[in-house]
């Protein structure tokens, strides 16, 4: 794991400092709020429909024990005792006091988590796979050059006024865990025919207003080229990019308005002025950073799948949880564990601080201190010795961390939607609770299978909407919260958008739509078929018949 050096603990510490000055200031009627806003933005501060709304980073969802129980202290202590995460691998707190906020960031930097760049015209939080390092079908660990790329554009200047956000993701398995490819730059990594490590490298993919996949640029790019073609990219963006209009103004307008060809031209043109200079990462860097990520002291065990086995025989309950939410690790013995934070009828991505608390002292226990955040809003201890199993499980159970619904439909991701966010139309969290209690039945929920449901408030798509294999996003229809229904889209290495299923629905009817969408899957699926490949197979009409019946033609 990422540990400061003197220089990153001596910044973040002067920038706590200095947001404290500026918080003062509008406290004491020096600044106005258009003033202080792109201030507060800039260290992931919000305001939001009831309080301010702070954002804070967790780069590329990796953390300790020692970071999260910081986040239950803040949560406890200046929050209304729980934290969100969200799809960016982030935390966010929502009800946070502007006169507080200063405090929040000093005791944030003290254990080395900062909110800068959470926010803004500039490079997000990177994220990335959150079984990197230990996943058994992973190329090489992407922490590494997530690590690599957060710390070039930190408070880079040329990039700190972009025309609008930018968000970058990592993976380095082929099975793609990070959605990589509806982000402005995606990077996967692949071995080339000299049996090479690099990565493809996506651009102009992102959701919101008008989603697009992204397009591959570059089949295949050399690790010591990374920086300067990421750079050549950034440079091309913030040259073409609109800034007269907000909702033209991301780089997938851009690339999708001049086209994959002539946006690569403009990038290969950038790049030869800067490919073989400075910014070419040596191969003595890279292992610098690969030694913050070097694994932790690994115990020679046995396989025990065998042992294992007579306990889920006897045990119903933990065999559907090692069945649902347990992951091959790519050392014998191993395990990597996924922590639920989708228990019926809770919010998706909510946690309390007291299960803060207990997940950091289980992560000591169990995982070597660590913790990931997973971008559809779980949480992973990803180094559990198999021998520790069962009685990981029997704790996580007792804090209602361990619904075994990984990949299920329960599974929901969702956004905070109108009871939080100024911007939203409607409310998300109801309706990812009125699903999750109409599809509780565990048994029901395995013969289903995979199957993603996304929820967004708005069309700016916070919660991947355009990406679930069921798509909802809530809308306003003079004056009433409605629901819309996308079916088909994915965001793992097939990546895909949803088809707009037909007129938005009442709150009420949307559980009864999806028991619908789910019953004709069920009838129409093949060999145990996912319903992403279903409904590739048999298209929307289906589906939407089973909706609307004779009036699925007003779609």
């Amino acid at each position: 794991m990422y540990r400061y050096d003197g220089f990153d603990a001596k910044f973040v510490a002067e920038r706590a400092a200095q947001f404290r000055r500026q918080v003062t200031r509008r406290l004491a009627g020096e600044l106005t709020e258009d003033q202080f806003r792109p201030l507060r933005l800039m260290n992931g501060l919000y305001l939001q429909l009831h309080a301010y709304m702070l954002r804070v980073n967790v780069p590329y969802g990796t953390l300790s024990s020692k970071q999260m129980r910081t986040f239950a202290h803040v949560a406890r202590t200046y929050d209304k005792g729980f934290g969100h995460f969200t799809t960016r691998q982030n935390i966010q707190y929502n009800w946070i006091k502007l006169e507080q906020a200063p405090d929040i960031i000093k005791e944030l930097a003290n254990a080395e988590i900062t909110s800068i760049q959470s926010s803004g015209n500039c490079v997000r939080n990177i994220t990335s796979d959150q079984y990197a390092g230990c996943a058994k079908d992973e190329l090489s660990d992407p922490r590494i050059y997530c690590e690599l790329l957060r710390q070039y554009s930190f408070l880079h200047p040329e990039f700190s006024y972009l025309p609008r956000k930018f968000k970058i993701a990592v993976t380095g398995s082929p099975n793609d865990r990070a959605a990589v490819a509806v982000h402005d730059i995606g990077l996967r990594m692949h071995r080339n025919e000299q049996d090479e490590i690099g990565f493809e490298v996506l651009v102009g993919g992102g959701l919101g207003r008008t989603p697009y996949i992204g397009q591959t640029i570059r089949n295949w790019l050399a690790p010591e080229d990374l920086l300067s073609y990421v750079e050549a990219i950034l440079r091309v963006y913030n040259m073409q990019g609109r800034r007269d209009n907000i909702h033209k103004a991301r780089i997938k307008i851009i690339v999708n308005q001049m086209g994959i060809d002539k946006y690569r031209e403009l990038v290969d043109k950038e790049w030869e002025f800067t490919k073989n200079g400075a910014l070419k990462v040596p191969d003595d860097e890279i292992e610098r950073i690969r030694a913050y990520f070097a694994p932790p002291a690994y115990e020679r065990l046995q396989d025990l799948t065998a042992e294992l086995a007579v306990a889920r025989k006897a045990d119903r309950a933990f065999d559907r949880w090692l069945r649902g939410n347990v992951i091959e690790h790519k050392v014998p013995g191993y395990a990597i564990v996924n922590v639920s934070l989708k228990a019926p009828g809770r919010v998706p991505g909510d946690i309390t601080a007291d299960k803060m608390d207990a997940v950091a002292d289980i992560a000591d226990k169990y995982s070597f201190g660590e913790i990931r955040v997973s971008h559809r809003q779980n949480l992973v201890l990803v180094d559990v010795k198999q021998s520790d199993l069962q009685q990981l499980w029997r704790e996580l159970f007792a804090l209602e961390l361990a619904t075994p619904n990984l990949g299920l439909l329960s599974d929901i991701i969702c956004c905070p939607g109108l009871d939080y966010c100024a911007l939203a139309n409607a409310r998300a969290i109801p309706i990812a609770q009125d699903i999750s209690h109409a599809f509780s039945d565990l048994d029901e929920l395995q013969r289903i299978g995979h199957f993603t449901i996304n929820i967004s408030g708005c069309m700016n798509a916070c919660g991947h909407h355009h990406v679930g294999h069921i798509g909802i996003l809530g809308v306003d229809k003079r004056g009433e919260e409605y629901f819309q229904l996308t079916l088909g889209g994915s965001s793992d290495q097939q990546a895909s958008l949803g088809d707009r299923l037909g007129p938005g629905l009442p709150q009420a009817e949307v559980p009864g739509a999806i028991r619908k969408i789910v019953d004709t899957f069920l009838k129409r699926r093949e060999h145990e078929e996912r319903f992403i490949d279903t409904y590739r197979r048999v298209g929307i009409e289906p589906f939407k018949e089973a909706v609307y019946g004779s009036e699925s033609q007003a779609a």
